[in-house]
């Protein structure tokens, strides 16, 4: 499997400039076609205003022409940014009310192959970003590659460490990734607290393993103990004892809400993760 169609979605240029760049970059290392989405907001509400149909209606309609102009003047950016770059791209500027905003650029993206997508949950990001990121994983059902702020440019990557807790989220998240595993010098899998009587107990992580090693790769195996209050703390420092530059894990074993309520994995890694994710659902 290669990546030929990746897509991007711009709402804030200055603050999504880095994620357009690792989305050139994976476009120019995969010889993809870049989508790019200049995405204008809505965030009146219908049915916020009480006062009679006619002001909600003027209310609407101020707030459209507003998201229009915004993706416009991002059109005018992105456009600007995209000269010689020497890659196929082509640019949309669309305008969406909050509202709805998951289907609407849903329908959008989910002919591509990948989804490069800025942080969620970082605390400068608008409320929208998680949106958008849900949109894409569930609702265009793509990969989705997420740039934190605090990561550095993308160039390549040549040390991987795989998530893996026999899950469908996580084997969905490690066939997306496979352009990037095959093409890795080190890919390791790690299995925190595996169950005792489990059916790979005896060989944690061996038959994916094996999957990986017939499609090129030669992973290793590292089965973690959980000493640290979260899992994600544990695959944080994993990755900084592996100099990984990717982590690839399943997005949202539990439900949203559970995870927005008491927390979780995937929570806590877009909250705080200081390396490039990729992640599916």
């Amino acid at each position: 499997m290669d990546y030929r169609t990746i897509s991007t979605v711009i709402t804030d240029f200055p603050a999504d400039k880095m994620t357009l760049n690792d989305a050139i970059a994976l476009a120019r290392q995969n010889d993809a076609h870049l989508e790019i989405f200049c995405l204008g907001i809505d965030r009146l509400q219908p049915g916020f205003f009480y006062a009679g149909a006619g002001v909600q209606a003027m209310a609407t309609q101020s707030g459209m022409v507003e998201a229009e102009k915004n993706a416009l003047e991002l059109r005018d950016q992105v456009t600007a940014h995209m000269s010689g770059q020497g890659i196929q791209w082509t640019e949309r500027a669309i305008a969406a009310q909050s509202t709805g905003l998951p289907q609407f650029l849903a329908h959008r993206i989910r002919f591509c192959d990948i989804a490069v997508l800025p942080q969620p949950y970082e605390k400068t990001r608008a409320s929208e970003s998680e949106a958008i990121v849900e949109s894409a994983l569930f609702d265009a059902q793509v990969p989705v590659w997420i740039t934190p702020p605090a990561a550095k440019p993308f160039k390549s990557i040549k040390s991987v460490v795989v998530a893996w807790n026999e899950s469908r989220e996580s084997l969905v998240a490690i066939r997306a990734a496979l352009p990037f595993l095959i093409a890795a010098e080190q890919v390791d899998i790690a299995i925190i607290d595996p169950p005792q009587h489990g059916v790979d107990r005896s060989d944690p992580g061996g038959a994916l393993s094996q999957m990986l090693a017939r499609h090129g790769v030669r992973p290793q195996v590292s089965v973690l103990a959980k000493t640290l209050p979260r899992v994600s703390d544990v695959l944080g420092r994993h990755l900084l004892d592996q100099n990984a530059d990717l982590l690839v894990m399943g997005a949202y074993g539990h439900s949203r809400l559970r995870e927005s309520i008491v927390g979780g994995t995937t929570r806590h890694i877009l909250e705080t993760a200081d390396f490039p994710v990729l992640m599916a659902h």
